[in-house]
């Protein structure tokens, strides 16, 4: 890797704790906020063993890491390493400068919470790197039980939301899944960033041809015609597969069409499309 990929990602790595700790320390820790990961099951543990959040997420932020060293190896360490330094401190440092809550409406709260957190996480992952904390448990698990890791990672949720309930309510806990789902979208909006929103289109017709000549012509988008054999009748039928942009769309479906009213066509989302027309330009 390139001296300047590493210094990008040191510095996603970074800025990403920075982000989720700014959620945690202005909205999660003063609103109680029963949100996912580390910072939920302080918030969660308080009552029961009367230690601060900022003390249980070093505690188990540290402890988690060292337990995920000894049992997931090397390669686990050195991309969890800088999220383990660097989300206890800020945080730390955040709560240190906040002695009163940003909003009195948990609800708000739990949303902005979310924002943050979601960002932070997703400006981690993009580097290759980990956040650690409770994603530490389940992937312990799966390796030793073969268990699938979206089930554990179900079942720490669950257990982290049922300890939510017995310490603040199930009204509590009903906001703190406002705060999860939030950060869910952020995620995966932050990962696509710099992708480019497409429409896969898979045209099945007996005028191929004649579709992939017009979709040339006046969309102005290359074609591939995938081999394929109808899985009742046992003929030859070729496939033809277009991605266009959004705006693109409604000119290839009425392209179609016309071209074929009976043409059988399936259209999926495309989250990133790389290539001609899309990340550069042909040159003329």
């Amino acid at each position: 890797m390139r001296k300047k990929e590493i210094f990008n990602d040191l510095l996603l790595i970074i800025a990403g704790n920075a982000i989720l700790s700014i959620g945690v320390g202005l909205f999660v820790l003063p609103s109680n906020i029963l949100s996912g990961g580390v910072a939920g099951i302080s918030v969660a543990l308080q009552p029961f063993l009367h230690i601060s959040p900022n003390a249980m997420i070093s505690i188990l932020t540290v402890g988690l890491f060292l337990v995920g060293s000894l049992l997931l190896g090397k390669k686990f360490a050195i991309n969890t390493l800088l999220s383990t330094i660097f989300y206890p401190l800020f945080v730390t440092m955040i709560s240190a400068r906040v002695d009163h809550q940003v909003t009195d409406s948990p609800i708000l709260a739990s949303i902005y919470a979310g924002v943050f957190v979601g960002v932070g996480v997703g400006l981690v992952f993009r580097s290759g790197a980990s956040t650690g904390g409770m994603d530490i448990p389940p992937l312990i698990i799966n390796k030793y039980t073969g268990i699938a890791l979206p089930t554990l990672v179900l079942i720490t949720d669950g257990l982290t939301v049922c300890v939510g309930i017995m310490a603040y309510g199930l009204e509590a806990a009903l906001i703190g899944l406002i705060s999860v789902y939030v950060s869910s979208i952020m995620i995966n909006k932050v990962l696509t960033i710099g992708g480019h929103d497409a429409k896969n289109v898979m045209i099945i017709s007996e005028s191929y041809e004649e579709i992939i000549s017009s979709v040339y012509r006046e969309v102005h988008r290359g074609a591939t015609v995938i081999e394929a054999q109808g899985g009742y009748t046992g003929k030859h039928r070729p496939i033809i597969m277009v991605v266009v942009s959004k705006k693109q769309l409604p000119a290839l479906n009425r392209l179609v069409t016309h071209i074929d009213p009976e043409a059988f066509v399936v259209v999926t989302d495309t989250t990133e499309v790389q290539g001609l027309g899309f990340t550069y330009q042909e040159e003329l």
